[in-house]
C-alpha cells in the first residue's frame, strides 16, 4: 500500500478486532467499536467502516 493510504475494510458489525493482519507480524490483538460510520485502529491505522443498514439492530 503507498505511504499515507490506510486500508479500507467494511464491516457488518459495530464490534471489530484488529491484529494488524500478516499473520505473526501483525500486532496484538485489539477490538473496536464503531460507535458512528467507521472507527481505525490505533496499531496500524486500518480504517473500519461500518457498512449501509449494518450494525443498527433493525431500526
Amino acid at each position: 500500500m503507498p505511504p499515507g493510504e490506510h486500508e479500507i475494510i467494511h464491516v457488518d458489525d459495530r464490534v471489530v478486532a484488529c491484529d494488524g493482519g500478516n499473520a505473526g507480524l501483525g500486532h496484538p490483538r485489539v477490538w473496536l467499536r464503531i460507535v458512528h460510520e467507521q472507527t481505525f485502529c490505533p496499531y496500524c491505522s486500518r480504517v473500519f467502516v461500518l457498512n449501509p443498514g449494518a450494525g443498527d439492530g433493525g431500526h
